[in-house]
């Protein structure tokens, strides 16, 4: 008699997706009315009439973000899908991402300073080029080079890390608005960012469908329409000219305001942790869920997390709020503390599939988090004209860290993933240990916030 062994598919309660839904709607707008408690406010979201300038900029910039927060995501949402298609291998993909981080770690890692030499709206433009000489190239050849591609994405993905949120921060000082009304739209970056991966998501399944021999190279075609719509936008709707600095006295600045500055030292070792632990968080996330032969809807889980960051990110404002007792070195050491326990935990080679997920999401809670407070923290500490340039080189750890892990074990096989897990724990705590040492170092020392 055979015996018959059922496989079944582990997918996600749907009331999740609603109550996730629901916490952010709530966080987002209930706070005009929860700030509105204090005597004096920062401007909450969707509260245009606190001031019409700086809401036409604010909304400007953000669709300009998440157009390129949809052109940048392509690539993640779709692209292991187009290699595995196109039968690439296991080894070859690991040398693609080899090749990449390379990139990212030689060239990329000098980009920020370019930008801030020659300006951060010719910075974004290049962003949109390399992402359309990418796309057309990869339409246009019968069979595009893996290696080619990797380099341009990961040169765009560098260029992304610093150049909006650079730019942004230079046009809302030239314009003078309060350097408070920043904190409002860092955290919204990241929830426009994370909503357009989200749609993104939903845009490529519906232009692949069923046909997925006739559509693959549509995402392509997408990628050069955005590429160009946000170059546009960038180059016709700012009109600003941008002012060029000389390297000499580039070089001076930076060599007297940041390597000479130990709390921009650990605000650098913060961003690189994060940066680390999230890279490698999205490369094994999906092993990590389907190891030992399970079935899981991975499409399902991918925008539960990425609504897990959307909640982190709204509650930052409340955090951070002028009734709160918070810091913002203090946010961001029991951010960092959660998501070193939860890595950790995942280290451990945890197996239940529920609590795997619902790590994962409180980890992109904690993400959500951290990245508009470490946006905020660096508006506090670094000069704007040195901005890009210290965010680039900051990620070069981690970037140089990513490319050894990768060769040790996606390459030469001799290390775990657990030990990569645990690796990026450990610097998610040292990370926690860098902002008690920042919080106790004195007060910040280029801006004059209200609240520190």
């Amino acid at each position: 008699m055979a015996v018959i062994i059922e496989s079944s598919v582990w997918e996600l309660n749907p009331y999740l997706f609603v109550f996730i839904f629901l916490c952010c709607f709530f966080s987002i707008f209930l706070l005009p009315y929860a700030s509105k408690n204090g005597s004096t406010r920062a401007p909450a979201p969707f509260d245009h009439g606190f001031s019409s300038s700086f809401s036409s900029f604010q909304w400007k910039f953000l669709l300009l973000y998440s157009l390129a927060s949809l052109m940048e995501g392509l690539w993640s949402v779709y692209g292991e899908f187009e290699l595995t298609y196109r039968g690439v291998n296991r080894e070859e993909i690991v040398s693609s991402l080899c090749v990449g981080y390379a990139a990212s770690l030689f060239v990329g890692t000098f980009l920020g300073v370019l930008s801030d030499l020659i300006g951060q709206k010719e910075g974004c433009v290049m962003f949109c080029m390399i992402h359309l000489v990418t796309a057309i190239w990869k339409r246009i050849s019968v069979h595009p080079s893996l290696f080619v591609a990797s380099i341009g994405l990961s040169l765009a993905t560098s260029i992304f890390s610093f150049s909006f949120e650079t730019w942004m921060v230079l046009q809302h000082e030239k314009q003078g608005h309060r350097q408070d009304m920043l904190s409002d739209t860092f955290w919204l970056m990241t929830v426009f960012e994370s909503v357009s991966l989200i749609g993104n998501q939903m845009l490529l399944n519906s232009l692949v469908g069923d046909n997925v021999k006739r559509n693959m190279f549509s995402p392509s075609t997408v990628a050069v329409f955005l590429a160009l719509i946000c170059a546009t936008f960038i180059i016709k709707g700012w009109t600003e000219v941008s002012q060029r600095i000389e390297l000499e006295d580039y070089r001076t600045s930076f060599s007297a305001y940041i390597f000479s500055d130990k709390r921009i030292w650990l605000l650098a070792w913060a961003q690189a942790s994060i940066h680390f632990s999230v890279a490698f968080f999205w490369i094994l996330w999906a092993p990590t869920l389907v190891a030992d032969g399970r079935e899981v809807h991975l499409g399902l889980v991918y925008p539960c997390l990425l609504g897990s960051r959307i909640l982190g990110s709204s509650l930052f404002p409340w955090l951070m709020g002028r009734t709160s007792s918070f810091r913002t070195e203090d946010c961001l050491l029991y951010g960092f503390v959660v998501s070193g326990l939860v890595m950790s935990i995942v280290a451990f080679d945890y197996q239940e599939l529920g609590v795997l997920v619902m790590l994962f999401s409180l980890f992109h809670g904690c993400v959500g988090l951290i990245l508009p407070s470490l946006a905020r923290l660096r508006t506090m500490y670094v000069p704007s004209k040195l901005r890009g340039g210290m965010i680039s080189l900051s990620l070069a750890p981690a970037n140089a860290a990513i490319l050894f892990f990768l060769l040790q074990d996606g390459y030469y096989r001799r290390i775990e993933n657990s030990v990569i897990i645990a690796f990026a724990a450990l610097s998610l705590f040292s990370s926690a240990g860098s902002m008690y040492a920042l919080k106790r170092w004195g007060k910040h020392p280029y801006q004059n916030w209200q609240k520190q």
